[in-house]
């Protein structure tokens, strides 16, 4: 038996495997639905509605059709959630170190926003790349050549999707687990078994994504129309210029395009990836995530775990 200390580097390790585990396959699995969203995007008439998409897309191209940019999103969002969530632990430790423990206790979700927002910074800049080559892959027959700086033209309004989808994503999930413990369930988290644990991570998992897809759903649109963007026409331009052209384009109705999918999408996403990622804590010995309660005792504590 091999022991884990809470808020301990491998502690942050184990976490950040876990992040791989949880986004890595759930962004791939759903890849057949985020090439129809990105599809809309560019081309609002491209089908009728979802359904419409993987009918004609399956009908016409088979299994290989529906996850058209299927590796990249693999690759990309694996190296992602290995940031998200392992940097987030991390952070997070870190920032209630700094301000003391009574503090952190008192602006918890302070803390969480400020912690998801530090992590997601630096998970996004793994993930560019790749959401540029899955973005043109799926939308687009005509090869990537923008080099390096194509990679990371989106890298901004990336960063405007993603930050405030993961501050939403964390500190929406940790008050709502904590809600569900004490307003909707008779006992502390502690007293339920890990298998019912699991279940209101997976329902507090999905309430979250409803309010990710809403408040991340603009930057989304726009990235997907800056990575179809062809070199020509984003020549001589500035990141700058070209999401203010991209944004004129749309209209305040356009950039919501393709909101339904997204939150079918991100609820289902959401709610899987805190399953898997809880799961994975929970195979390790490790507490499920929120809850409150027992976190100064976790922090203090070591769990085992068996050798492998």
């Amino acid at each position: 038996m091999t022991g884990i200390e809470i808020n301990s580097k491998k502690y942050f390790a184990y976490c950040g495997i876990g992040g791989v585990l949880a986004c890595g396959n759930t962004h791939f699995l759903m890849t057949p639905v985020d090439m129809l969203k990105c599809r809309l995007q560019i081309n609002k008439s491209a089908y009728k509605g979802i359904l419409d998409g993987l009918y004609r897309v399956g009908t016409e191209q088979g299994v290989r059709g529906l996850f058209v940019g299927g590796l990249p999103t693999y690759i990309g969002y694996s190296l992602q959630g290995m940031g998200k969530y392992g940097f987030y632990e991390y952070f997070k430790y870190n920032y209630s170190q700094m301000v003391g423990t009574e503090n952190a206790r008192r602006y918890k979700t302070s803390l969480y926003l400020t912690a998801s927002a530090t992590a997601e910074f630096f998970a996004d800049i793994m993930l560019c790349p790749f959401e540029a080559i899955k973005v043109r892959r799926q939308t687009t027959t005509e090869p990537f050549t923008g080099g390096l700086n194509g990679l990371y033209r989106g890298i901004v309004p990336l960063w405007f999707r993603q930050i405030p989808y993961t501050m939403v994503k964390f500190a929406s999930f940790e008050n709502i687990v904590e809600g569900i413990y004490k307003h909707a369930l008779s006992k502390p988290k502690e007293q339920y078994s890990k298998g019912e644990q699991l279940g209101v991570t997976f329902s507090a998992g999905y309430m979250a994504g409803i309010l990710c897809a809403i408040v991340s759903h603009p930057a989304d649109t726009v990235v997907s129309k800056l990575n179809n963007m062809s070199k020509a026409a984003a020549a001589g331009a500035s990141n700058m210029m070209l999401i203010g052209k991209v944004l004129k384009e749309l209209g305040p109705v356009g950039i919501w395009t393709g909101l339904g999918p997204r939150i079918f999408m991100i609820g289902t996403l959401t709610a899987a990836q805190w399953f898997i990622y809880d799961s994975f804590k929970v195979r390790t010995g490790l507490p499920t995530t929120g809850g409150g309660g027992s976190n100064n005792e976790e922090s203090k504590a070591k769990v085992s775990i068996a050798s492998e």
